[in-house]
Parts: C-alpha cells; sequence; structure tokens
C-alpha cells in the first residue's frame, strides 16, 4: 500500500509542479510559445480548460482556476489512495 500511495503522491506532485510551472510561464513574455511552454500547454492546458468553463478570469486578467485545479487534483489523490486502501485491506 505505501508504495501505490507514494506513486499517487508523487504523480500528484509533478503535475501540480506543472501546472505552477505554467501558470509562471504565463507571467513572461512569449514563454508560452517556447518548447517548454508548447509541451506543459499540451500536458496543462486539457485540464485546466474544465475549470475555466467553471471560473472566468477576474477582471479580465487573474485567472483562478488553477487553484481550484490544484486542490481538486489533491482531492482525487488523496481520494484514490482511501479508496485503493479500502481495497487493498
Amino acid at each position: 500500500m505505501d508504495i501505490v500511495a507514494s506513486t499517487v503522491m508523487n504523480v500528484q506532485r509533478i503535475y501540480t509542479f506543472m501546472i505552477i510551472g505554467y501558470v509562471l510561464l504565463s507571467w513572461l513574455p512569449n514563454a508560452r510559445e517556447s518548447f517548454i511552454g508548447v509541451f506543459l500547454g499540451k500536458l496543462v492546458e486539457p485540464y485546466l480548460g474544465i475549470f475555466r468553463k467553471f471560473i472566468p478570469p477576474i477582471g479580465g486578467m487573474l485567472d483562478l482556476s488553477p487553484i481550484l485545479a490544484v486542490f481538486a487534483l489533491q482531492f482525487v489523490a488523496y481520494g484514490l489512495i482511501a479508496v485503493i486502501g479500502f481495497f487493498i485491506n
């Protein structure tokens, strides 16, 4: 069980860092057009798009959807660990 839990948490951490990196790239001019920006966009944008449907940017500039996306990702990771732990034990 410890291996499964640590694997799920590591995947969650890596994806969270990818989301944070993608958000930080938006602060730099033309950074999202770089190889790393395009790569992160392909991996992160479909997930963030789900939350952007429900939370529009505030004032046209401040996008709070990545914050909700990270919280939801963490919630799902802990829930997945609990469900797997329930079936294994």
